[in-house]
């Protein structure tokens, strides 16, 4: 069939090269797992770069990542399962099923958070990297799900309860660890783990047959690298890396991707490859059977949070788990507005864009060139043609 508003596909394997040859030629990045579907036919598949570098060893199209925030609509994506399966609800407030989780005010009072403010960062949490030095959730000892900090996922909960939320859920926007609490509510509702849980909801049935909390094939994991020297260099375990300027930065563990006993991130713990996560994007842009109906995942790819402004995204609302665009021009972008993107702190970038039937997949092991340097935009401007724009 053909659309006469599609993607001309036929010069962009070329474009695509163009830009990961002179990224990788620059040492921006270590390697690279990209992955492009136009009207669900993978028209581009490249592995490019070194899984180690210091090895020799070379990128394989199933190289294993640290997913960092990939995990969240992998996440997002089994709590809508059940939301489909009628065992919870978008408002089901969050204490209704984990009583021991009632995070206060600044006031004192026990807030109304539910499981839609957790979807959709709106909950008045935040991320201990997005806070200044000795911010609240440093002082709290809270782990963001990057580290190896020694605790279970409900002593991870207890602290962040601990700390006074930012705001009253509902009345602003925040990215934040939400999605860790949205993995323990629901490993509560289905009375296992939330590993086995994202499992049975989600990447069994869709074959992910690559993606879990540890790593399936540790001789697949890619060493993962940091952008912060001229050169890049790999990241030590455990090491750290600055954010925005003003912030605590990131506290990482490469090493607890082969870590059983690391508590299950539902926000950033995970692992699989681009060819898995290819997988979820196009069974949600193609209306989510077998998993979800179409109601839910227009739900979740469509704007929820109203007109609140999201710090760092300029033009973007937010859906269930991922961001969506508003405003192309805002946003600085050649994509179509609906489309959805996130990204992730390890050196990934993801997009789909449903007018033009488009997925896009970039798994990198280099933070954090491969989730918000140039690389993303070069690369972006490349699937749609736009090399030359200033």
């Amino acid at each position: 069939m053909h659309y006469s508003n599609m993607i001309n596909p036929d010069r962009l394997p070329e474009r695509i090269n163009q830009v990961v040859d002179q990224t990788l030629s620059e040492k921006r990045l270590a390697g690279a797992v990209i992955k492009v579907a136009i009207d669900g036919k993978v028209i581009y598949s490249r592995a490019a770069g070194y899984a180690d570098r210091e090895l020799n060893l070379a990128m394989q199209e199933d190289a294993l990542f640290r997913l960092a925030s990939v995990s969240k609509p992998i996440t997002s994506t089994a709590a809508l399962v059940l939301v489909a399966q009628g065992r919870l609800s978008l408002d089901d407030r969050v204490d209704h099923w984990l009583p021991e989780f009632q995070p206060r005010l600044g006031n004192g009072e026990i807030a109304a958070v539910t499981i839609r403010h957790l979807m959709t960062h709106t909950a008045g949490l935040t991320y201990r990297f997005f806070q200044e030095e000795g911010g609240s959730y440093e002082q709290a000892d809270v782990s963001d799900g990057m580290d190896q900090p020694g605790i279970t996922l409900e002593e991870n909960l207890r602290r962040i309860a601990s700390v006074p939320l930012l705001y009253t859920p509902g009345t602003k926007w925040r990215y934040s660890i939400a999605t860790d609490v949205l993995g323990a509510v629901i490993a509560r509702v289905t009375g296992s783990t939330l590993s086995e849980a994202i499992h049975s909801l989600v990447t069994r049935p869709l074959g992910m047959n690559d993606t879990g909390f540890v790593a399936v094939d540790p001789q697949r994991l890619t060493t993962a690298y940091a952008d912060d020297v001229p050169g890049l260099r790999p990241l030590a375990n455990p090491d750290g890396l600055a954010f925005v300027e003003g912030t605590a930065g990131f506290r990482l563990a490469p090493g607890r991707a082969l870590d059983h006993t690391a508590y299950p991130s539902g926000g950033a713990g995970m692992t699989g490859s681009a060819g898995d996560f290819l997988q979820l994007l196009e069974t949600l842009r193609k209306g989510g059977a077998p998993l979800l109906p179409e109601s839910l995942v227009h739900e979740m790819t469509t704007n929820q949070i109203g007109d609140l402004p999201m710090p760092y995204w300029p033009g973007r609302g937010f859906g269930l788990g991922i961001t969506v665009l508003k405003d192309p021009i805002a946003a600085d972008t050649a994509e179509s507005p609906g489309t959805w993107r996130m990204g992730g702190t390890y050196g990934h970038s993801w997009f789909v864009d449903p007018e033009q039937r488009l997925s896009v997949v970039a798994f990198t092991n280099t933070a954090l060139e491969g989730m918000s340097g140039p690389f993303t935009v070069d690369l972006c401007n490349a699937v749609y043609g736009r090399l030359n724009k200033e």
